[in-house]
């Protein structure tokens, strides 16, 4: 049995800048700033791909927006089973994610897709620590991920998606549920889940949490990895692929810097302080806009030529999609035919052992003309040419 649980909040802070969607308070805010969450129809999109091998399948899931909404769109059926049958929920928070995993659970589900981003996998963690399954057994997977409990996988759909637990697309995640039907299971890692205090993030601490292990479905080319975080020691390959972006900066035009260290570097050689964490707007080497939302930048683009500068998340290989989702659909294609000035320390593409980078804006048509191949700067005189795909168009 495949179970589902979506956080209806997910995501909603990334275009707004807010660098999660963590509390009521930022989650209004967001949605002052115009904002919107997409986890519905990326939920949507993970089950439309498992109908289309299950039609009519039945799907355990939470009431309303939480899951059974999502899995009447797709064309299954919904069980709702959390958090308690027939009941609507038009508000929830964090414990509710946790008891729904907990119900599921319970009720003899093999895999739990839960659609959101860490700290909605954090809520799943707490749900099946000491969840009763059918068989009888407990666990306190803050610890190990007891094989008699069900598999989660994750469709992303969150701002931070930095733990190895989700697919790399929503329609990879439908593939995958797939595959454990038809295959009677799949094979499970035990993967950690990480969270960061957004708090914390918003002052540019980041410093990653274990909450625990789940055991998730491996798929090569369809499960994300680790965030890596750039070693110490690549502070002068930083420095030099950052020189390298500098001296092709152009007058006139408005840099839309992206998060990571490697931007981060980037201002400091301009000499200006932005977000490390959000996108910043930079013209002729002053900033126009800091920490600037989906609409902000938008609205710059209007005035003049611009390009936004995004790296490489390392381990993961991610352009854009995670944790830089201020740079959507909309603004892309406001920037024109070249949007992206990528830079990345070439070590950052050896540890990809040849995996290409991925592009998830959650739009398929705009994912396809990004892929193919795109230009890195690695230093102060050097660039790769590295393959890009879209996983949401190859499930």
């Amino acid at each position: 049995m495949i179970g589902l649980v979506v956080n209806p909040v997910a995501g909603v802070g990334g275009p707004a800048g807010l660098a999660g969607s963590d509390g009521a308070d930022v989650q209004r805010l967001a949605l002052a700033r115009g904002a919107r969450s997409r986890v519905q129809e990326r939920a949507v999109l993970a089950l439309t791909t498992l109908a289309e091998r299950h039609p009519g399948l039945e799907v355990a899931t939470a009431a309303g927006a939480m899951g059974a909404d999502a899995v009447r769109a797709a064309g299954l059926v919904p069980r709702v089973v959390a958090p308690a049958p027939g009941v609507e929920r038009s508000e929830t928070e964090a414990g509710d994610t946790s008891r729904a995993v907990a119900a599921l659970a319970a009720d003899g589900v093999d895999l739990i897709l839960v659609v959101g981003g860490d700290g909605t996998l954090r809520d799943a963690v707490a749900g099946l620590e000491g969840a009763e399954h059918p068989s009888g057994a407990g666990t306190d997977v803050g610890r190990h991920a007891d094989t008699r409990m069900p598999a989660v996988l994750g469709v992303p759909a969150g701002v931070k998606m930095y733990s190895p637990v989700f697919a790399v697309s929503p329609r990879a995640a439908g593939a995958i549920a797939a595959d454990w039907i038809d295959l009677g299971g799949l094979p499970t890692d035990e993967r950690e889940v990480l969270d960061i205090d957004e708090a914390a993030m918003r002052r540019a601490r980041v410093d990653p949490t274990l909450y625990g292990m789940l055991r998730v479905p491996y798929r090569s080319g369809r499960t994300q990895a680790r965030k890596a975080p750039t070693p110490v020691t690549e502070a002068a390959a930083v420095e030099a692929a950052a020189r390298g972006v500098v001296a092709r900066m152009l007058p006139g035009v408005r840099y839309l810097l992206g998060p990571g260290g490697t931007t981060a570097e980037i201002a400091r050689q301009l000499g200006i302080e932005g977000s490390p964490l959000g996108v910043d707007v930079v013209l002729d080497g002053t900033v126009v806009v800091c920490g600037a939302s989906e609409q902000e930048l938008l609205a710059e683009i209007a005035e003049g030529p611009a390009q936004a500068v995004v790296t490489v998340i390392g381990g993961q290989g991610f352009l854009l999609g995670r944790g830089n989702q201020q740079l959507s659909a909309a603004v892309l294609r406001a920037l024109g035919d070249d949007p992206l000035l990528v830079v990345a320390p070439e070590q950052k593409l050896i540890d990809l052992h040849g995996r290409p980078l991925l592009v998830d804006t959650g739009d398929p048509e705009l994912d396809a003309r990004l892929a193919g191949h795109v230009r890195i700067v690695t230093g102060s005189g050097t660039s790769s040419l590295y393959a890009v795909s879209a996983p949401e168009l190859t499930p």
